[in-house]
This record gives C-alpha cells, sequence and structure tokens, in this order.
C-alpha cells in the first residue's frame, strides 16, 4: 500500500502532460471512434490532509493521499447494450490509526458487468422501456438512498436486475431488485497490502424496490414517490444486525432557472425491525426512523450563474426507549447534501439536526464553486452524533456540536479532460463535541486538492 501499482503510476505520467495540450486525445478517438462501441477510462489523484479529526477512533492529524483509476467499455447494437467497468481505488500515506476501509480501498474490481435491452414502445405508443441484468452501479432519484459515490475513493456495486420506464404523459419509473456488493477484502493488513479479491453478492443482503416520478406538478415541480425494502441476515463469515427495513419516501422538487426561485422538499420514513447488536441470541427492536431534507433558493441572471439557498436536513437518532429510532441512509451520498466523504467523513444522514445557507457560482464554462454554512445539532442527545461515533449516553452533553464552513472550486485546466478541485472545511466544535466522552476539543481544518483526468 506505501506504492501505487507501476502501471497506474505510468498511466498518470502519460496523461498528466498532456494537460498543457489544447486538446487531449481520447480513448475512443484512439480507437477509430466506431458507432457501436465506446470506451473511456479517468484518473483521479487526490491529496487530504487533516487536523482535529472529529472521529476520534482515528488520528487527530493525518493525511491520504488517494489515487481511483477507472476503465468503462460499452457495445451498442440493435437495442442491445453489452457492458463492463473496473474500478481500481487505493491511498498510500496512511499510517497505524488512519482509515483504512472498504471506502478507500477496492483494488482492480470489475463494479459493473452487464446486458441492457431497449424494449421500445413495450408498454404501449409513445412510451419507452429498458432492463438492465448483471453487475451495475445505481443512482436513483435524490441519491439519498441509493447512489455510486463520486467523492468517496470506491463505489457501491449491485448485481440484479434494472427495469426503466417512460410514459406517454412523461411519467417515468425505475424499479430494481439486486444484492449490493460486498466490498473485499474487508481487513486492514490486506488493505493496506492492496490486495485484489473479487467483491462478492449473496441472497444475506438483498435491495429491492424502485421509485415513480410526475413532471409539471405543484408549481411545475416533478413529483416522486418511493420504495425500497433492504434484507439483511448473517452469513457464517459475517455477523450482522439483520436488518429489515422498508423505507418509503415522496419528493417534490423544481430544478434552478435563471430569474426563478427553485426548491425541493424530501420526506422519508422508515419501518422494520433491528438487531440490537450483533449477538446471535440480541433481542429484536421494532425500527421507527425519519429523515427530511428542504431547500429554497434562487438563481439569479447573468453570466455569473449565481444562486443563493437555504436548506434544512434532518435525521432522527435513537433514544432512550424500546423502539430503534436511527434512520439509516442505505446506500446514499453525503457530498451533495452534507460534507465531504474521505478522511473527514464526519457527516451522514443519523442523528443530524442542521439548517444552513449556501452559495454557488459558475462564471464559465472551466470554473464553478460553492461555499456552504451549517449549524450542526444532534437530533437525540442520548446517540451517537452522526458519522462521528461521539456519544454520551447519559445526554450532558447538550445537543450543540459545532458549526460547519467548507467550500470547492473546480477548474477545467484542459477542457474536457483534465479538472482541478480543492475542497477546504473547517468544523468549529460545539459543547457536545468537546465535552462528551471521548470526544477532542481541537477545531477541525480538512483540506483536499485533486486532478482528474478523463480520457
Amino acid at each position: 500500500m506505501r506504492r501505487f501499482p507501476l502501471s497506474t503510476g505510468a498511466l498518470i505520467a502519460a496523461l498528466l502532460p498532456a494537460g498543457v495540450c489544447a486538446k487531449a486525445p481520447t480513448l475512443q478517438a484512439a480507437i477509430g471512434a466506431p458507432d457501436d462501441f465506446t470506451l473511456s477510462g479517468s484518473v483521479r489523484l487526490r491529496y487530504e490532509t487533516i487536523a482535529g479529526a472529529p472521529r476520534p477512533i482515528y488520528r487527530s492529524d493525518d493525511e491520504e493521499l488517494a489515487l481511483r483509476t477507472t476503465l468503462a467499455a460499452e457495445y451498442h447494437a440493435h437495442g442491445i447494450r453489452i457492458g463492463a467497468e473496473v474500478y481500481d481505488s487505493r491511498i498510500t500515506l496512511d499510517r497505524p490509526g488512519s482509515p483504512v476501509t472498504t471506502s478507500e480501498v477496492n483494488a482492480l474490481e470489475l463494479v459493473q458487468a452487464y446486458v441492457g435491452a431497449d424494449l421500445g414502445q413495450a408498454l404501449g405508443r409513445g412510451t419507452k422501456a429498458q432492463v438492465m441484468v448483471g453487475r451495475m452501479m445505481l443512482n436513483l432519484g435524490s441519491r439519498r438512498l441509493v447512489a455510486a459515490d463520486d467523492y468517496r475513493n470506491t463505489t457501491n456495486s449491485y448485481t440484479g436486475v434494472r427495469a426503466d420506464m417512460t410514459l406517454a404523459d412523461g411519467t417515468t419509473g425505475t424499479f430494481i431488485y439486486t444484492l449490493p456488493q460486498y466490498r473485499l477484502p474487508d481487513d486492514a493488513p490486506a488493505l493496506r497490502r492492496g490486495k485484489v479479491q473479487m467483491d462478492r453478492e449473496s441472497l444475506n443482503l438483498r435491495l429491492w424496490g424502485g421509485l415513480i416520478a410526475h413532471p409539471r406538478t405543484l408549481a411545475g415541480a416533478t413529483a416522486e414517490l418511493s420504495f425500497f425494502r433492504l434484507q439483511e441476515r448473517d452469513s457464517p463469515a459475517l455477523p450482522t444486525r439483520n436488518r429489515d427495513l422498508t423505507t418509503v419516501g415522496a419528493r417534490l422538487i423544481r430544478d434552478p432557472k435563471p430569474a426563478l426561485w427553485d426548491f425541493e422538499l424530501e420526506g422519508i420514513y422508515q419501518t422494520g425491525s433491528i438487531r440490537a447488536s450483533l449477538a446471535p441470541s440480541a433481542a429484536r427492536q421494532a425500527v421507527s426512523a425519519w429523515f427530511v431534507h428542504a431547500d429554497a433558493g434562487y438563481s439569479f441572471p447573468g453570466a455569473a450563474k449565481l444562486r443563493l439557498s437555504a436548506e434544512f436536513d434532518y435525521a432522527s437518532g435513537d433514544g432512550r426507549g424500546g423502539r430503534y429510532g436511527r434512520f439509516d441512509t442505505l446506500f446514499g451520498m453525503r457530498r451533495a447534501d452534507l460534507a465531504p466523504a474521505g478522511i473527514y467523513n464526519a457527516l451522514l444522514r443519523s442523528n443530524i439536526m442542521t439548517p444552513g445557507i449556501r452559495v454557488e457560482a459558475a462564471p464559465g464554462k472551466r470554473l464553478d464553486m460553492f461555499a456552504a454554512y451549517r449549524g450542526l445539532w444532534l437530533a437525540d442527545r442520548f446517540d451517537a452524533f452522526s458519522g462521528t461515533g461521539v456519544r454520551d449516553p447519559n445526554g450532558r452533553s447538550g445537543r450543540f456540536a459545532g458549526q460547519q464552513l467548507e467550500g470547492r472550486v473546480r477548474y477545467w485546466l484542459v477542457p474536457g479532460f483534465l479538472r482541478g478541485e480543492i475542497d477546504a472545511l473547517w468544523l468549529a466544535r460545539g459543547r457536545f463535541l468537546k465535552t462528551a466522552p471521548g470526544a477532542r476539543d481541537k477545531d477541525a481544518k480538512y483540506l483536499a486538492v485533486a486532478a482528474t483526468a478523463t480520457f
């Protein structure tokens, strides 16, 4: 793990000098740009550093160099698509106490291998229908429940069936029955060595359901309904909490447009059962958890494409009592709403209440940026705060976790080929993150600098 593979290093060396060219070649062009076959890839190199990390199980001050290399190919003809994609995710600069998990490392993995078919107007005149079978990446609806995480160094993959439809009135639907991948290996020594081991799927973990959306409803917004069922059980090699969760949601969204107000409102309720611990004999608890996201913004006319918005997120926590109340975001992303993953990775949709304000701008085709401020509270003072693992079982440390200020700047150094990115974050700790058992009192400062080549 102390070095990236020689082949990957050679690829980076070959790509980066192309950044000084006016136009870089692509793999698609290199194979003659056939109409029925696409070939593409990417390399992302990101350096991250943090001081005062809010997750006390890891080092307070740390750094990481993360490399993610992808290669995707697809043949498409006569309504049939056959595709595959490989991800190679590795890190270096880690030390004892650094986070080295399957969120950072998954070496040489086939994350997609699928066959898809266009069924044409199988549902009637003016309709469209498609089906896909195999390994696939999924981004559904708001991506808060089912997503292929992009900021994180590794991604989520699912094996199963996906069906999509579009009706004549614009109504769309997506339905899935999948077995989410267990990323392997999952032990720290093997991860540090960059061991190559095929991820696996199992009937012990199933995710199925879907969503339906209809455009042009209230105030011109798109309305969406979703339903997902997660069924999990132990295997001889992997004890679990045997989650059996039914998650239903409703969403209303009007996309940003110049000189207009936009908004999004999503509410999700979760029920079912979960085991109190990993022990096979642990008692089962009934689940009652919920989540809400709301934001409203205005996009100013003009070349700067300036947008201001106010936002609010609430995800329930697990308090005292017989029911389990901590919201489970399943396989959702977090970067777009809350904070970076990587070695910061402190915020997720569990036991958090956070209002915030955001300003975004894209003053040119090559440049975009945003800055966001949010206050952080615990939804329940007896549960661990969000993704930090910090908990006061007596509830004496209060609910105020702190204030977070973050920003991002992205710039296309070579349009369509090489893009640079800087992410910075400051977490000013509040009473809870200073006084709860095991908490640190040093504010967190996070910086990430990345370059992504797409070819």
